[in-house]
């Protein structure tokens, strides 16, 4: 099953479980989000990645650009938190290639602003064996221009849901990043980006692994 249907699957289930009020809200403020067009700000093809230091699972420091050192391929996966169930089938879904990447000599590495003991446990949750890294404060995600505020109508029914992004993050501004994805090449060159403000779509992994191959194979390994 595609991650497009997953999605569409829990989508679903969510129309099913919550009440219309809810629904109506939910797609009120993604609306009024992709009105902003904030994805066109962000990086994307063509553009340079930024370097920044970012914490893994452990609390260790790590930079971005450490990644590209042994990898002739980067795929970037911004994600909200581990309490978005969306992001929860996407990162699974990007665990299946895995395999397929490594063999193309390249790593797949997630980022959210979530606090390294959450990372920690959305890695172990889902048995991802890819790293899952701490952008606290979105300072990477806000060179990207990706960073925004939840939508304060959706706060207190997040805090229903059992979500306290607050807490999650460890910072009041319920700033998260838009789901996004991003293939960089050695040079730090984008070569690929899939960017929503609608937080349920989604990028395809098999799309993005068959990229990969067809840069591989035409241009060798840029």
């Amino acid at each position: 099953m595609s991650l497009k249907n997953e999605i569409e699957n829990l989508q679903n289930q969510f129309k099913q479980k919550a009440p219309q009020e809810v629904q109506e809200l939910f797609a009120l403020a993604t609306k009024e989000l992709e009105e902003k067009k904030l994805s066109e700000q962000a990086l994307k093809k063509d553009d340079t990645v930024p370097n920044e230091v970012l914490l893994d699972v452990y609390s260790k420091q790590i930079e971005l650009y450490e990644y590209f050192k042994d990898s002739d391929f980067i795929v970037l996966n911004f994600y909200r938190g581990g309490w978005c169930p969306y992001c929860n089938l996407e990162l699974k879904a990007f665990q299946k290639i895995v395999p397929q990447l490594k063999a193309l000599n390249s790593k797949l590495i997630a980022v959210s602003p979530q606090l390294p003991d959450l990372s920690l446990s959305t890695k172990e949750k889902d048995n991802l064996e890819f790293d899952v890294l701490s952008d606290l404060y979105n300072k990477l995600a806000k060179k990207f221009g990706l960073v925004f505020s939840l939508d304060e109508r959706l706060r207190p029914i997040y805090k229903e849901f059992g979500i306290d992004i607050p807490a999650s993050n460890q910072d009041e501004s319920y700033e998260i990043p838009m789901p996004a994805t991003y293939v960089v090449n050695k040079e730090y060159k984008i070569i690929y980006s899939f960017i929503q403000e609608d937080y349920t779509k989604r990028a395809e992994p098999l799309e993005i692994l068959e990229l990969i191959k067809n840069v591989v194979n035409k241009h060798g390994k840029n």
